[in-house]
């Protein structure tokens, strides 16, 4: 699909949107309501260019001229990572600079009033501790002492202490180029980024040509700011800054974008080395808690309204401008999504950081498809396969589909289906009880509830009477010992027993369908945290775990899956587009679900994971733990994809209940890297408080959670941590293959 045009109305000139309908409507409605005068939308995938569409007016004052595709915008903060964070990024590539060292280095001027300490890579993240935009005024004497007023700021923060979104930062950086290089930031970029990509339309200060193609801002004086910069600190320093100043039409922003999914070339033409640009787009924490930016772009900050719902969090990164710009970067999907606007025509007043979200999650939606959960596809099949059935539903708070209905609901609504019973496992039909659950009412659907996590983990024959169908619906996150899965297979081997049909509405996996890993658990470990022999965890679904112990547990119920449309092995959960339901009380996040499959083995031993306070699973510790010696053992252990900062608190419940902890909080910085071998992050950690702490932690204890004795005795015995997986590789090995006759996604 290849699809362009001039757009010369707000209706694109009737070319077809196709699948990009919706993305029309919103910037239609948007430009209806005063909220912009015009924009120009491009999403491209791969080398391909799937959608080219100009909306509205380039101009309504002081006369009303069409937007066209070829529109030159100002393209504001966008200049941070097209124009200078990657100028610095090519200089650091060459050796000429290190993003480590004080930018004093490189201008010494900067040092003044207790900024010496302030590095290279501090000003990229935003981290430097300085003000967002110093006082207009100090620019008024021209370019010279509009730097040396720059240079003599103080810093509002201890650097390295937040994050604070800075132009400053950048206008520093900007003359870091110059220092280094010798060439000033606009002729840097020209001819060692945007010559080399063939980005013809971009630059700073746009000649004649450009700027009777430009997108007008708003009045400067008495004239209107056409080709001419709106930051008022960018004008004063003659239009060329390291944080705005750049000019550029959609197209050329988009050989940007296909530059970075490239690995750092274009056409042939590297401009970067494909680790440099793993190293500019590595998510880093900025010390804000939550908040993720890499060295050139947004990631995860309140700032990322243009990654919108769909896009993933933590991979897909991009970037915004005042005027109204914006790019956004999936390489999971190998596409990009950019929105130029000048929304600030003619008054100032226009506002796009809901349209950003909204056409974001509308391309998004094109772009990774929606996927289905079991429910909504046995919905949208009028529950074909329940037809004329007696149903019991084993489900809780995470069944419903995607539109938040209740499966409890739907099915009590749905024509030709009788739900007779419900069934609710550990923590409750509402998920909030970390207790025994006794038996109850579901008020709204007038039905008695079934604890499977009371008397009985199973279900009874009086509570199967008059029942010839289970259908289970519960949210799983893929670790051998959450007990959502051994009420799966306890269910089907009493559906087995008493001749009951098993139906399975299929959900993801939201840790993806490809972590497999930990040792696969031993039989004298078998019950309610171990249904079987799999590994800690198993990579699957609910629908094929079900299949996998109906055949090789030997079952053999009549098993029914419903399986789910739209999803791939590799999805993270935040790239399905689904709400998140937190699925248990201590599980309240995808990244601590992740975790899980590392912490989780821990807490069966005399630390606390976190249980009883607001971030379960995210940090450990005991009242006996130095936090400062764990970080840093732990840190120098470099486990894949994580850090860990030293910190101490306090449980309101469970382990230590009112107690102080020391101990570290755990930051998932590469979730790919740690969904390698997670389980090995896990006795790492262990193996590192067995040998920091001897006299006080119980390693004995993790083999509650291990659940296979030759993995016990390797944590136990092992010099390196390193060599602790050998343990469980072989039989690791053997579950894979029983294992790929059960997938039912590729």
């Amino acid at each position: 699909m290849l699809l362009t045009g001039t757009g010369r109305t707000a209706h694109g000139a009737g070319q077809d949107p196709g699948p990009f309908a919706r993305a029309d409507e919103l910037i239609e409605k948007a430009i209806e309501d005063s909220k912009l005068p015009g924009a120009v939308l491009l999403v491209g995938q791969g080398n391909k260019i799937l959608y080219r569409k100009a909306y509205g007016s380039r101009a309504v004052q002081p006369k009303r001229v069409p937007m066209t595709v070829d529109t030159a915008f100002d393209l504001a903060s966008l200049s941070k990572p097209v124009g200078c964070a990657t100028s610095i990024m090519i200089l650091a590539e060459r050796s000429k600079l290190r993003l480590t060292d004080p930018v004093a280095n490189y201008l010494p001027a900067f040092a003044a009033n207790g900024k010496q300490s302030i590095t290279v890579e501090q000003l990229l993240l935003h981290r430097g501790g300085l003000i967002p935009d110093n006082p207009l005024p100090d620019y008024d004497k021209g370019p010279r002492e509009a730097m040396a007023n720059v240079f003599n700021l103080a810093p509002q923060w201890p650097p390295g202490s937040r994050f604070a979104y800075t132009d400053v930062g950048y206008i520093v950086l900007g003359e870091v180029v110059r220092a280094v290089d010798g060439r000033p930031l606009d002729r840097f970029a020209r001819e060692e980024i945007f010559q080399p990509l063939g980005m013809k339309d971009t630059s700073y200060r746009p000649g004649d040509a450009l700027r009777a193609r430009a997108a007008p801002t708003e009045k400067r004086g008495d004239h209107w700011m056409l080709g001419e910069v709106h930051d008022p600190r960018a004008y004063a320093l003659g239009g060329v800054a390291g944080h705005a100043g750049l000019f550029g039409t959609a197209d050329d922003v988009a050989r940007y974008c296909r530059m970075i999914l490239g690995g750092g070339q274009l056409d042939g033409k590297r401009i970067l080395s494909e680790s440099t640009v793993r190293e500019m787009t590595r998510p880093r924490p900025t010390g804000n808690d939550g908040d993720v930016r890499s060295y050139v772009f947004d990631v995860d900050t309140p700032y990322s309204s243009p990654r919108g719902d769909r896009f993933p969090h933590g991979q897909s990164f991009g970037h915004t401008g005042f005027t109204g710009t914006m790019f956004w970067i999936d390489p999971s999907s190998k596409s990009y999504v950019i929105l130029l606007s000048n929304s600030v025509h003619p008054d100032g007043r226009g506002r796009v950081v809901e349209l950003r979200r909204q056409v974001s999650t509308a391309v998004a939606d094109v772009l990774l498809g929606p996927v289905l959960p079991g429910i909504d596809v046995a919905k949208r099949d009028n529950f074909k396969q329940l037809q004329g059935r007696k149903v019991a539903l084993v489900t809780n708070h995470t069944g419903r589909d995607r539109d938040g209905n209740r499966t409890v609901d739907l099915l009590a609504a749905a024509p030709g289906v009788k739900l007779v019973r419900l069934f609710s496992p550990e923590h409750g039909l509402f998920g909030a009880v970390d207790e025994k659950v006794g038996h109850g009412i579901d008020e709204k659907a007038g039905l008695k509830v079934f604890s499977l996590y009371g008397d009985t983990r199973r279900p009874t024959a009086e509570m199967l009477e008059g029942v010839d169908t289970i259908v289970f619906d519960i949210q799983d996150i893929g670790a051998r010992f959450y007990t959502y899965i051994s009420t799966l297979g306890l269910c089907m081997e009493e559906a087995a027993k008493h001749k009951v049909r098993v139906v399975v509405l299929d959900r993801p996996n939201p840790n993806t369908g490809l972590i497999v890993d930990g040792p696969v658990a031993q039989k004298k470990y078998f019950g309610f945290i171990c249904y079987g022999p799999i590994p800690l965890a198993h990579g699957m679904t609910v629908g094929e775990l079900a299949r996998l112990f109906n055949e090789e547990f030997k079952i053999r119920c009549d098993l029914a899956v419903v399986p789910m449309e739209g999803w791939k092995r590799e999805m993270w959960w935040d790239e399905t587009g689904l709400a998140w339901v937190n699925p248990s009380p201590n599980i309240r996040s995808a990244e601590e679900a992740l975790l899980y499959l590392a912490v989780g083995l821990l807490e069966t031993s005399n630390v606390s994971v976190g249980r009883g306070t607001d971030e379960p699973f995210e940090v450990i510790g005991a009242p006996w733990v130095d936090r400062e010696k764990l970080a840093t053992a732990l840190n120098g252990a470099r486990i894949p994809g994580l850090r860990f900062r030293p910190t101490t608190f306090k449980p309101t419940s469970s382990k230590f209940e009112g107690q102080e902890c020391q101990g570290v909080r755990i930051d998932v910085i590469d979730r790919r890297a740690l969904a390698a071998s997670p389980v090995s992050a896990g006795v790492t950690i262990a193996w590192h408080l067995e040998h920091l702490f001897k006299d006080a932690y119980q390693l004995q204890e993790v083999a509650k959670m291990l659940q296979n004795d030759d993995a016990t005795k390797a944590l136990q015995t092992a010099a390196d941590p390193a060599t602790i997986p050998a343990a469980w590789r072989d039989d690791l090995a053997a579950f894979r293959k029983v294992r790929e006759k059960h997938l039912l996604y590729r």
